[in-house]
């Protein structure tokens, strides 16, 4: 075998530049691949870390009313009881979770106001003290809920960037008293996401998907809910995944604990006809994949159309060696002469062929990696490259060249020696 790849490697030197016309449409073929599939791999981790977040692995488990999430705007469901600290346990003990937080939720409400701003259409939540932590907030200026806030019944708030600039643009809001619906909070903090935490915006459209929190957050302790708002809402949760890959089965889980509250799932009476009620899991991951699948199908027939450019390489590596075949003859049949077997012969114009595609392979690697950060740098398209698809492709180049290399190997192993020797 050394052998044979020592007389490979003599004769791919000996013909230099028919030999890299040769591997040419190998080469091409192979970057056009590592290219596309750098290019997926890095569209498919972009679209993951622009929905769940570069290590958030948030899932929110929410009240909805058939496929619509139901809006505690609407007034109580009835027969929702409140969540009890036992499920709560429940859930925080589920193998694989990280963190969890429950809260009230108002997306939008108002009457929150300060001197004569408002912070229209603002949401709001209750919240307990592990709620920053899980949702992937820091604290920007002033400081978070402590135990005594919860436990005292402090009327107390924290405000996001974007109510801040509403409510005291160009002030410092610490210290300051707001109104929510008549009642009087002092603010504490400035809370905005953590860098780790957001989305990268690309787009304007990118922006309309993501951005969650346009017209401003406040966040109050949960014990104060109740001044505010009806005793006994029931509550969401949101829980931090250890792992991306489990997103979906831990939300299953949980929405299973959290529906152990709901006693009738029918809203409105049996006469009302409305739908059912029940905790559902917000599976960002479900449309993670369904968005990658998308990517991916675009990209798949790029791939089969670079792949054509394998085909083209590997007729060429057959007429090539069927070239060498032919100009080899007189030596094959001298080979013959002096004993050497069919199998032999074979053996050394296969891997000829093997070494001159798997070359031509390496090259291609090279080439694609490089194409992909071009292709990066030029169209601010992000790539991941993938060394597995690296290795297969300089082992799919090499088979490319046994398959093709097959037939003129046949042809040479089967040449009469007599008529080898006489041919000039």
């Amino acid at each position: 075998m050394l052998e044979n790849i020592r007389l490979a490697f003599g004769g791919i030197w000996s013909h230099k530049m028919r030999s890299f016309l040769t591997m040419l449409g190998i080469i091409i073929g192979i970057a056009s691949i590592i290219s596309i599939v750098s290019t997926i791999r890095g569209t498919n981790e972009q679209i993951k870390e622009n929905l769940i977040g570069a290590g958030n692995n948030n899932v929110d488990v929410r009240l909805y009313q058939g496929e619509g999430e139901y809006y505690i705007d609407q007034g109580l469901p009835e027969g929702v009881n409140v969540i009890s600290e036992e499920q709560k346990e429940e859930i925080r003990a589920l193998e694989g979770v990280k963190n969890a937080s429950f809260y009230n939720r108002r997306t939008y409400i108002d009457g929150i106001t300060y001197q004569d701003r408002s912070l229209d259409s603002g949401g709001i939540c209750g919240t307990d003290l592990n709620y920053l932590q899980t949702k992937g907030y820091v604290v920007k200026n002033g400081r978070g809920f402590v135990e005594e806030d919860i436990t005292k019944i402090r009327k107390v708030a924290l405000l996001d960037d974007t109510a801040v600039q509403t409510l005291f643009p160009g002030e410092d809001p610490i210290g300051k008293t707001l109104e929510i619906r008549g009642e009087p909070f002092t603010i504490v903090g400035n809370i905005c996401k953590s860098e780790a935490f957001e989305p990268v915006i690309n787009s304007i459209s990118d922006y309309y998907m993501y951005n969650q929190d346009s017209f401003g957050l406040v966040v109050i302790p949960q014990t104060t809910w109740p001044i505010i708002f009806n005793f006994d809402e029931p509550m969401e949760v949101s829980i931090m995944a250890e792992s991306t890959d489990t997103m979906s089965s831990l939300g299953k889980k949980v929405e299973d604990i959290m529906n152990q509250a709901v006693v009738s799932q029918q809203v409105g009476g049996e006469e009302s006809g409305d739908a059912s009620v029940s905790y559902k899991a917000a599976d960002l991951l479900e449309t993670v994949k369904n968005l990658q699948r998308v990517s991916e199908n675009t990209n798949k027939q790029l791939l089969w159309i670079a792949s054509i450019s394998l085909l083209v390489g590997g007729i060429g590596v057959m007429n090539i060696m069927l070239v060498s075949v032919t100009e080899r003859t007189s030596e094959i049949g001298l080979k013959k002469a002096i004993g050497a077997r069919k199998r032999k012969i074979l053996w050394q114009f296969l891997t000829e062929a093997a070494v001159l595609t798997s070359i031509g392979g390496i090259l291609g690697v090279i080439a694609g990696i490089v194409l992909s950060q071009v292709i990066a740098r030029m169209s601010q398209t992000p790539v991941a490259i993938s060394m597995p698809a690296g290795i297969l492709a300089v082992v799919f180049s090499m088979a490319i060249g046994i398959i093709f290399g097959l037939l003129p190997s046949i042809k040479a192993a089967n040449l009469n020696p007599i008529d080898a020797l006489r041919h000039e």
